[in-house]
């Protein structure tokens, strides 16, 4: 066995990784424990390759949990400003894609290879793979069981993610150790998810398959686990249901067996604004069909679509009453419809739920009942908006973490 360690941080992800190279540039004796045969996997695949590693205007909004006040302190500690500052240091080029969000031009590895040397930078030794086996509290020291032996420390960090994409190795061991301490946890479920449909429900996906189109999306309420959302985003219809940054972002909100809320013209930006009432009063329009009528502003197999739906395909726009008229604008505006499920662990980009933060400490991370028991990342009951926010909490809880291990006796 060898002398005691200042921490042990059992998961060598993004926030693992970054936890580690901070404390060990504080001056402290840390040591990661991760069973994959390559680290830093999801930060790999993420961002189709580039790595979505923050968001420029990341706050306490973009964020769910049961405990919305949780997330600040850390996001003030470490905002995405910082975690930038870092970035250009290591001299990592970038653009923002997208409302704030930051990819490497290059590849996301340069982020796995600036944490791997803002580790050794720390004095910070990793192993891996290795299996831990258990984990327990002897006095003021945790052991820590592992396939290579036991090790000592004053204090062990739980950074081991989520759920999502089980084929990289993704499991619930923090979840685990949160309840064998005794530790509430909110039910974990799949979050930034596309969304599934019967082919009752929706039937003629497979002709619509492929189109993305930009709506305003709703799902959710403020009674419910998360409360209500609404976002102007891209959808892309699929053949097995509904996808695109909209659709993930609803997904997070979305409650099994209640609808979301599909507004097809909503997120429409024309010059001068967008007058829906226009289109379906025009009497412009009397001569034209009201599929061509939905094709000026949708297209043409979603146009076709509605139309169909409401059989109207090929009546002229004078011809239809207006009863007629202000039903298929409530379809196109108002479009509510009962997803199946979601599709599962393999498709979601993070977790929903982990170890309730009431039993954290927000500034640091702690277990208040555990002296020397941390939880950072995504296995903690704080889940990101797409778009670099789950990394930036990843960073965030990840320095409050090391800042407060740099104290802890």
């Amino acid at each position: 066995m060898s002398k005691t360690w200042d921490a042990i941080i059992i998961g060598g992800g993004a926030a693992g990784l970054f936890c580690a190279g901070v404390a060990g540039q504080l001056g402290k004796r840390v040591l990661v424990l991760d069973h994959a045969s390559v680290l830093g996997e999801k930060i790999r695949i993420s961002g189709g390759g580039r790595c979505n590693f923050t968001n420029l205007h990341s706050s306490p909004a973009n964020f769910l949990s049961l405990n919305s006040h949780f997330i600040k302190s850390a996001l003030a500690r470490y905002p995405s400003s910082e975690f930038i500052k870092l970035v250009n240091a290591h001299g990592i080029n970038y653009h923002e894609k997208h409302q704030g969000q930051l990819f490497c031009d290059d590849s996301a590895m340069q982020i796995i290879e600036m944490l791997m040397t803002e580790c050794k930078k720390g004095g910070v030794k990793i192993r891996f793979p290795v299996t831990v086996e258990s984990i327990a509290q002897d006095a003021s020291e945790w052991l820590i069981h592992t396939s290579d032996g036991v090790e000592k420390t004053k204090a062990v960090v739980m950074a081991t993610g989520g759920l999502p994409v089980p084929a990289i190795g993704a499991s619930a061991y923090s979840l685990d150790i949160a309840k064998q301490f005794g530790l509430s946890v909110v039910d974990p479920r799949p979050a930034l998810v596309p969304l599934s449909f019967t082919a009752e429900t929706f039937g003629n996906l497979n002709d619509l398959a492929g189109l993305s189109v930009p709506v305003r999306i709703a799902a959710g309420s403020k009674g419910h686990r998360y409360g209500a959302c609404r976002f102007n985003e891209d959808l892309l219809l699929t053949h097995k249901g509904l996808s695109g940054p909209g659709v993930l972002q609803a997904s997070s909100y979305w409650v099994e067996g209640e609808p979301i809320h599909i507004d097809w013209l909503g997120a429409i930006e024309r010059p001068g604004g967008f007058n829906c009432d226009v289109l379906f009063n025009n009497d412009e329009n009397r001569l034209k069909s009201a599929e061509t009528i939905l094709a000026s502003v949708l297209p043409q197999r979603l146009a076709k679509a509605f139309a169909e739906q409401k059989n109207l395909m090929g009546r002229k726009w004078a011809e239809v009453s207006k009863k007629d008229r202000q039903a298929l604008k409530e379809l196109i505006t108002n479009w509510s419809v009962k997803p199946a499920g979601t599709l599962g662990w393999k498709k979601a980009e993070v977790m929903l739920g982990g170890v309730d933060t009431k039993e954290l400490d927000s500034q640091t991370m702690m277990a208040r009942n555990y002296p020397g028991l941390f939880f950072i990342g995504e296995c903690v009951d704080v889940t990101g908006h797409l778009g670099g926010h789950n990394f930036q909490w990843a960073w965030a809880s990840g320095f409050a973490c090391a800042q407060a291990l740099n104290s802890f006796s």
